[in-house]
């Protein structure tokens, strides 16, 4: 059949696994594409919360296999948390979640190096979650790094040791960190037999096959687009791709199998860490918005920076991925706001634009508003778009001809049932 792609279209944290989770039921398997374990997608079922940083977000329906692609970096250690939280929670997940044996593997010294680089950047860090990933796609692609498929080889541990070498040979370059080393290869190796128990699987030949048999197929996005290593604000970006681009290496699928792209986007945009952000509000409607939409990682429990919806971004991530439709979440967080601003443009270098300039980190980009009249009432109880106030629906109207693209659901909360079409 076909791949549907679901990603983030601003700086991640965009509700993209609540909706992966909503849409799931639709699909035979749900696939990570890409990213590490710096993804933290929120779902919420009856009244509990769950962070996935890994496995897809498929994994709560019982019917439905669950892949992580060779795009992705995997940690044993996060991994296997993962996996504890959701036998905890009697989510019976072996049989139905594989792993790549193409995904390379973060090691302990990854993360030792990610402190250590991040910290000796002083001022200029890039805000790192300091989860190894970054090191991790930099063996990738210098060609030494260890895949899934080597847990298995006979003479895993002296390739362990190899790149471990290598690892503590750079560290000399940087200041000391506080990391417990010994500690940390204890759990990973402790890890690493229980990531054993899964099925490891040529996942390039199984999701091809899956297409030929016309099973459905979804594939998740971590981060956001504006973190794409290519096309996002560089250097404040990921290390990986992740616009729709990316489903194609990180998969091992054609092209021509996409079908749908799904973006995700908040009603307002937020970022963690450092780098550009356009739309940045340093004052008490950007604390509200943080308040109320409780605007902290999932991932590093960080206060995100928050800010109005950004238009031009929107539209750049848009034309990047080839999406189809966008689904607006967190709706209700703009409930108590009198007036709502939406950046329709920007004015720099004395003209009026749309589009993002290439040197976006330092040129002073000043966002052209648009303002609405909120709805000022909460949207708890609504269940339809029909039933939305009437300043609500011709917001998101609005949003509509401004992002040239149809708005195919809303948000208005983290519960799966606070989610509907229009």
């Amino acid at each position: 059949m076909a791949v549907d792609v679901i990603l983030g279209l601003q700086w991640g944290d965009e509700g993209k696994g609540k909706i992966v989770d909503y849409l799931a039921e639709k699909y035979d398997l749900v696939c990570r594409f890409q990213g590490g374990p710096n993804a933290g997608h929120t779902i919420k079922i009856d009244g509990k919360k769950y962070v996935l940083h890994t496995i897809p977000s498929g994994i709560f329906r019982e019917e439905i296999t669950n892949v992580i692609g060779n795009g992705v970096v995997l940690d044993p250690i996060t991994m296997v948390k993962e996996m504890n939280a959701l036998h905890d929670a009697n989510i019976d997940f072996m049989p139905r979640l594989l792993v790549s044996r193409k995904a390379h593997l973060i090691v302990p010294t990854h993360r030792y190096l990610d402190a250590a680089s991040e910290a000796s950047k002083g001022a200029s860090k890039i805000g790192s979650t300091l989860k190894g990933i970054g090191p991790a796609y930099m063996d990738k692609t210098g060609r030494n790094g260890l895949r899934v498929g080597d847990l298995t080889s006979s003479d895993f541990e002296a390739k362990y040791k190899s790149i471990k070498e290598k690892h503590l040979g750079l560290l000399k370059m940087y200041p000391d960190v506080d990391f417990n080393l010994e500690e940390q290869e204890t759990h990973f190796f402790e890890s690493i037999e229980k990531l054993k128990q899964l099925r490891f699987v040529n996942s390039e030949y199984y999701v091809n096959n899956a297409l030929a048999e016309g099973k459905q197929i979804l594939a998740e996005g971590a981060q956001g687009s504006m973190l794409d290593i290519d096309f996002g604000t560089y250097p404040f970006v990921t290390s990986s791709n992740t616009i729709s681009a990316g489903v194609c290496s990180g998969l091992g699928i054609a092209p021509n199998k996409i079908r749908e792209v799904i973006g995700i986007a908040k009603a307002y945009c937020t970022r963690v860490g450092s780098g550009p952000f356009p739309t940045e509000l340093e004052d008490e409607t950007g604390e509200k918005l943080r308040k109320v939409g409780m605007e902290f990682g999932a991932t590093t429990g960080r206060p995100r920076r928050c800010g109005w919806l950004d238009v031009p971004q929107l539209l750049y991530t848009i034309m990047l991925n080839g999406v189809t439709q966008v689904i607006i979440t967190k709706m209700d967080v703009l409930d108590t706001f009198e007036t709502i601003q939406v950046a329709k443009s920007y004015h720099y270098d004395n003209m009026e634009s749309n589009e993002l300039p290439f040197d976006i980190v330092d040129k002073k980009i000043d966002p052209v508003y648009q303002s609405y009249e909120g709805w000022y009432e909460s949207l708890d109880n609504v269940r339809s778009f029909q039933d939305l106030p009437t300043k609500a629906k011709d917001y998101v109207k609005h949003l509509e001809q401004l992002l040239k693209t149809r708005i195919s659901m809303i948000s208005t909360g983290p519960e799966r049932e606070k989610l509907f079409g229009q």
